[in-house]
């Protein structure tokens, strides 16, 4: 698509990869959808931020063991998606279901990344003391507060509030549905197999700069670089793998968090190593090098850090050993 808009390249690129996928995108292996996920982000971060949740939420819609009728909130194929799932004190998204008028939502979700700009979005809100998902259009009775946004990396993807008035709302599966399915972890899975892809355009960015020069520190950079994209990627790979075949097994929640954190701590070394080596240049007077460095490195602060890594340790201890 050729546009001068970023975020419409991005929506374009999202309602593509989703065309991809066909029917039944929940059919599509975990190794198809990551490998067209790394790809999209190794070019640009921010389509590959756009088009995550849009893939994440026609998996989900097509994976709940109910039919959901989102042709009554008039969505199509050529609609756009995100995941709203994010908590805040403060903010409340409210479920309530009125005789004659279905379910309504009303209230306030944070974190409502494109908001203003997408067709469509599954939304968790608070009904009867659970937590539970719906889909929603976002074209009447939702009021986006970009402003809050201010944001050096991904600025054109505002990520702050939305405000839900009375909003019709179709339940996707049962309470609890959302957070207890398997496709949970594998769609934390598809959002480091973003980070990595985006590392790993950085890495070959750094080896493509040491070959062009004689330096020592270049080059001992560009290999450091290298084993962090190849050994997170391997990692990647072989569980994604594992998933594909079936043989992850009551290991899924570790295997994930694994590569999640695995992913970060690369991305993040790369990230270092390549301002390191390449200095301020880059940055201040290469478009794509300054989008993909201060976008990636906003994208990663979704993982929790030492918090994950404290997760992953109890996950383990309570499988016993991980076959990776």
């Amino acid at each position: 698509m050729t546009t001068s808009d970023p975020i419409e390249r991005a929506l374009a690129a999202a309602r593509d990869l989703g065309g991809r996928l066909g029917g039944s995108p929940s059919s599509a292996s975990l190794t198809e959808t990551t490998t067209l996920l790394a790809d999209l982000a190794s070019r640009s971060v921010l389509e590959a931020r756009v088009a995550e949740p849009h893939l994440d939420a026609l998996i989900i819609l097509d994976e709940c063991p109910s039919l959901v009728d989102v042709g009554a909130l008039r969505a199509g194929s050529d609609s756009t998606w995100g995941v709203f799932a994010a908590e805040a004190p403060g903010a409340t998204l409210q479920a309530r279901h009125e005789p004659g008028r279905g379910w309504r939502l009303s209230g306030v979700k944070p974190w409502c990344s494109l908001a203003g700009r997408l067709s469509h979005a599954l939304v968790t809100a608070h009904a009867g003391g659970e937590r539970r998902l719906f889909a929603v259009g976002l074209t009447g009775g939702v009021t986006v507060d970009d402003a809050a946004w201010v944001a050096r990396g991904m600025p054109q993807l505002p990520s702050g509030p939305a405000t839900f008035d009375d909003v019709p709302a179709i339940p996707v599966g049962d309470p609890g549905w959302y957070l207890t399915r398997p496709g949970f972890e594998w769609g934390g899975i598809r959002v480091a197999a973003c980070w990595w892809g985006a590392a790993m355009a950085l890495a070959a960015l750094l080896r493509g700069r040491a070959r062009g020069r004689d330096s020592d520190l270049l080059h001992a950079a560009a290999g450091r670089a290298l084993v962090h994209e190849r050994s997170s990627g391997a990692l990647l790979r072989s569980v994604v793998a594992a998933i594909d075949a079936g043989e992850a097994g009551s290991s899924l929640a570790a295997a994930a968090q694994l590569v999640r954190s695995a992913v970060r701590r690369s991305a993040d070394a790369i990230l270092a190593e390549a301002a390191q080596a390449l200095g301020p240049a880059p940055a201040a007077l290469d478009p794509w090098y300054a989008a993909q460095t201060t976008d990636l490195a906003l994208y990663l602060l979704q993982d929790h850090g030492e918090r994950d890594e404290a997760r992953l340790s109890r996950l383990a201890a309570q499988q016993g050993e991980l076959p990776w």
